[in-house]
């Protein structure tokens, strides 16, 4: 199985605002860039959460890929609460509706695909690739938009 180092991050103009992802995708030597936005009122919870979809959406066939983020909403959403969102019909331990239901839903579909790990990293502290990643976001967030 290939293994993928993917780093991500997710960025907006305003908290709402328009918003962009960026993704760095690391197959060996090889390595491919990739970022878009939105250019209506988004969040950077929904950014972060875009530039995983739009990553793993990228892979052909089963990977096992490291996820690089330096976003702890995504990772712990993944690793520690999604099981317990689909058990409880999408909703919290509230009761209330989960937020960013319709990306959660997109990557719970994708997830399966691949053996997947996630590593946090601390944003604009000097990684590389996240630093990178950043940049990619902030380039996809539409010029006319801000």
């Amino acid at each position: 199985m290939k293994h993928i180092d993917m780093f991500t991050d997710g960025a907006c103009s305003g908290n709402p605002g328009p918003g962009g992802w960026g993704v760095v995708l690391r197959y060996g030597r090889h390595e491919k860039d990739i970022n878009g936005g939105i250019a209506s009122s988004t969040t950077n919870n929904r950014m972060e959460l875009q530039a995983v979809i739009e990553g793993l959406s990228c892979l052909k066939g089963r990977c096992h890929v490291t996820i690089h983020t330096d976003s702890k909403y995504v990772m712990d959403g993944v690793t520690k609460y999604l099981t317990g969102w689909k058990a409880k019909g999408w909703k919290t331990s509230n009761k209330k509706e989960v937020k960013n239901i319709d990306l959660w839903k997109n990557l719970d579909e994708l997830l399966p695909r691949h053996q997947t790990d996630w590593v946090w990293v601390r944003g604009h502290n000097g990684h590389t690739e996240n630093e990178r990643a950043d940049t990619l976001a902030r380039a996809g967030i539409p010029k006319e938009a801000i």
